[in-house]
């Protein structure tokens, strides 16, 4: 059963949060949820980190064809401690126990989705920082079945990007179903989800074509291990560069497209070899997808979906980083600093990830 906090006396009566109203976010004052307030199942998180994801941005400016809840506290990749438990609560979590806070907040766990490990398809499914508050703030409220327990060998800020952008990019490469020794794409390999992309295909003994633009964002993936690179400002037929970057210039066994530009994902329908997979990561708004339904189905080739992991694939994924396999190339920053991050992820000029301290 829970336990209801550690000293009710130690937590403040207000906080700050990052609140979205009319597609503009403020820095403000709010009120803190009381350990006495929780209901069952509910803890209650003391925030130290937040990583900032484009989703955010999506939320901030209401992009996508969902509906949130407004006014909003964002967030979805925060990395904090457990400093009260819902009374009642059937849980293994105790206080002080470092977790992390993801996109899916909870599910059900009892539908034929939840069952099978598809949690993010639930009916029921919350999603933190869009339909129930996030992590922009310093103490959040978060549902403890979905909490994750961060590995005590992995630093919490360099855990927070993994809740979000290294869940779903290695949850996006197990749905490509490549095999060791084969290549796979990463249009947007640069970006925040992309660079660790390049990690966890490597950790899969995957061998890595980077797509992106510009010197710095060619340095860091060639760092990361990238054998290949094209830069698509720079380059006149993707189609024929990413064949050509394969020995057998058939193309790549899989794309997985960080990339949030719609023409990335008609070009890697064209470039995966026969038989090979192209998988959705990036969400570009209003995109459509069109693809010649004969050679599709002639060559074989696969477009699948891939939204966030599982409560497994979060363990997993931090596993992995906590070995030393994976790390994330962030900035860490104040708190007060997230318009001007939303700034450069909209004009797309952020290089790797951005750590929110949410007490600097």
């Amino acid at each position: 059963m829970g336990q209801q906090a550690i000293n009710p006396e130690q937590i403040p009566k207000t906080q700050k949060a990052a609140v979205v109203r009319d597609k503009k976010v403020a820095i403000e004052t709010v009120p803190v949820v009381q350990p006495s307030e929780l209901k069952v199942g509910e803890a209650l998180v003391k925030v130290l980190y937040s990583g900032v994801c484009h989703t955010d941005l999506h939320a901030q400016l209401g992009d996508w064809p969902l509906v949130h809840k407004e006014p909003l506290i964002g967030g979805h990749e925060g990395a904090g401690i457990v400093v009260a438990i819902g009374e009642h609560t059937d849980t293994d979590l105790k206080i002080g126990d470092r977790v992390g806070i993801k996109w899916l907040a909870d599910s059900c766990l009892k539908c034929d989705y939840c069952r099978q490990g598809y949690e993010p398809l639930c009916h029921q499914a919350l999603c933190s920082g869009f339909s129930v508050d996030g992590s922009f703030q310093q103490y959040a409220v978060s549902f403890a079945r979905h909490l994750t327990k961060i590995p005590e060998s992995l630093p919490m800020d360099k855990a927070a990007p993994i809740l979000c952008a290294g869940v779903t990019v290695y949850k996006a490469l197990k749905q490509s179903n490549a095999r060791a020794g084969e290549w796979v794409v990463i249009p947007g390999a640069g970006g925040g989800l992309g660079h660790l992309a390049i990690q966890y295909a490597l950790y899969m003994g995957l061998r890595v074509i980077a797509i992106d633009t510009g010197a710095q964002k060619q340095a860091l993936c060639t760092k990361l291990g990238a054998e290949r690179w094209i830069d698509f400002r720079e380059t006149d037929d993707i189609v024929k560069a990413v064949k050509a970057a394969t020995p057998d210039g058939d193309g790549p066994h899989a794309a997985i497209v960080t990339s949030a530009v719609g023409a990335a994902y008609e070009q890697a329908l064209e470039y995966v070899r026969p038989h090979g997979t192209v998988v959705s990561v990036g969400l570009p708004p209003d995109a459509k997808v069109s693809a010649d339904v004969f050679w599709t189905t002639f060559l074989e080739k696969q477009l699948k979906g891939s939204y966030v992991g599982n409560r497994q694939d979060a363990v997993e994924a931090l596993d992995i980083a906590a070995s030393g396999r994976v790390e994330t190339t962030y900035t860490t920053l104040p708190f007060a600093k997230l318009p001007e991050v939303y700034g450069q992820m909209h004009d797309g000029s952020l290089v790797g990830r951005v750590v929110l301290d949410l007490w600097a």
